[in-house]
């Protein structure tokens, strides 16, 4: 016997039968186009706060669905087994099975495969000792060596081929209609692209006009480490077209939702960036956004002496930092603080000028980055800013608080250079890299990173 799940019964009065299916259509419009999994399992990743609609709330909503679910069977009899049996036997070509219909026409092969097929035998004559994989790879390498001329001669058999594979497939759909499911689209505005995803589009169209064997595994491996090698002028562009994307998106849906009140889509859910951190900053620098000047008077002196030391280890220069910055007199330390002090009035000048010209929705944006930045920057005040008892103040200029951790010196100091030989990697995968490097790191060495004022 089914067990029975006990659930919090919400008023009666409050759910009339279109709520009920109002809820059914919500859940409906937040699945997954390709809903394959177990129901508990997508039910699991549902977003209940999509799914809330009128004054029920998104937990309301879940409890409801629990309510009804209980009540309808999530399993299927034999009759309901026989009856998809009886539909696979009158439509045995439906859907995924359309291709293995006897009028179906035959897709042409790719240019590699017609020269693997042209001269697999002549190579397995040649060598009976190989396994069909040696073979392969062999033909794979032979066929990539070829030159272009010939190599075009296959180009130009599979084009032809596939425009006639193209007019008999048009063919096949306007004699066998009951066959195609022309399932309705969903008239849900596409979500926009990243600059990323809109650069490796444009570029994977060039690359296939040239290449148009080539296998989607072949594409992503020529352009993958590209975008990471673009300069950031050609990648400010693509910042800018994601940009305007974006803004478009977010004016079809505005007029989508005042169409579809029944959706509750929330306003979070149109206006959510497609840029990434460093895009953002990128654009920002771009756009005139100044760099935050250093939080204290020894993080400014380390700054600047660190510029020239180029040429010392990192394990050694915010030592040297700390040594140099014990051996100033209180009179150079004063004039750092007050040099630091400057830079900020300077900054919130400059600041407030970048502001002024950003719309408003980008000023709250860059003003709540401020004040996050602030927030993390608290515990690395300036020494000589405390002002104390004279037996504080004496010990608090020559012992200065550390404004930057071991681990992030070690990190700044590694990134270029693996940028410069792993390309490839992304920021996540560089930031997980430099986390394995700093833990590999003997104590000893590590120790040698950390400033001793």
């Amino acid at each position: 016997p089914r067990g029975s799940v006990t659930c919090p019964r919400l008023e009666p009065h409050r759910w009339s039968q279109e709520d009920m299916l109002t809820l059914l259509e919500c859940m409906k419009n937040n699945l997954p186009s390709n809903d394959g999994s177990k129901f508990k399992t997508t039910e699991s990743h549902l977003d209940w706060e999509k799914v809330a609609f009128k004054d029920f709330s998104g937990e309301m909503c879940k409890m409801k669905w629990m309510e009804i679910s209980n009540e309808v069977r999530k399993f299927r009899t034999l009759t309901e087994l026989i009856m998809d049996a009886e539909e696979h036997v009158k439509n045995p070509y439906k859907g995924k099975k359309l291709k293995k219909h006897p009028d179906f026409p035959k897709k042409p092969l790719t240019p590699y495969f017609r020269f693997f097929m042209e001269k697999r035998a002549k190579y397995a004559k040649l060598h009976p000792e190989m396994s069909n994989l040696d073979l392969t790879k062999i033909l794979s390498k032979k066929y990539k060596e070829l030159p272009e001329k010939k190599k075009m001669k296959y180009i130009q058999d599979f084009q032809r081929e596939k425009q006639e594979f193209e007019r008999n497939l048009a063919r096949f759909r306007e004699d066998h209609p009951d066959l195609i499911q022309n399932a309705k689209k969903s008239d849900v505005p596409e979500k926009p692209k990243t600059p990323q995803q809109l650069w490796y589009n444009h570029e994977k169209k060039i690359y296939l006009k040239v290449r148009p064997d080539a296998t989607t595994k072949e594409v992503k491996e020529s352009l993958g480490k590209q975008w990471s090698q673009l300069s950031d002028k050609k990648r400010l562009k693509w910042i800018h077209k994601a940009l305007e994307q974006r803004k478009e998106y977010e004016e079809i849906m505005r007029d989508y939702i005042q169409k579809h009140p029944e959706l509750n889509i929330s306003e979070e859910g149109i206006t959510r960036s497609t840029l990434t951190k460093a895009e953002r900053q990128l654009k920002d620098k771009f756009d005139g956004r100044p760099t935050k000047p250093p939080p204290n008077s020894y993080s400014l002196y380390c700054a600047e002496l660190m510029a020239n030391m180029k040429d010392v280890p990192s394990t050694e220069r915010m030592v040297l930092c700390s040594q140099q910055w014990k051996l100033l007199s209180q009179k150079e330390k004063d004039a750092y603080h007050k040099k630091c002090d400057q830079k900020k009035k300077d900054y919130e000048i400059e600041l407030l000028r970048f502001l002024e010209s950003l719309p408003e929705e980008e000023q709250q944006r860059v003003l709540g980055e401020e004040k996050m930045l602030g927030g993390n920057r608290k515990g690395a005040t300036s020494p000589a800013s405390k002002k104390s008892s004279p037996e504080t103040g004496k010990a608090s200029s020559e012992k200065p608080k550390r404004p930057i951790s071991a681990m992030f010196i070690f990190s700044e100091e590694k990134r270029k250079q693996l940028q410069e030989e792993r390309p490839e990697l992304s920021e996540s995968e560089l930031t997980r890299l430099l986390a394995r490097m700093w833990n590999d790191l003997s104590e000893k060495k590590k120790v040698g990173t950390i400033p001793i004022p």
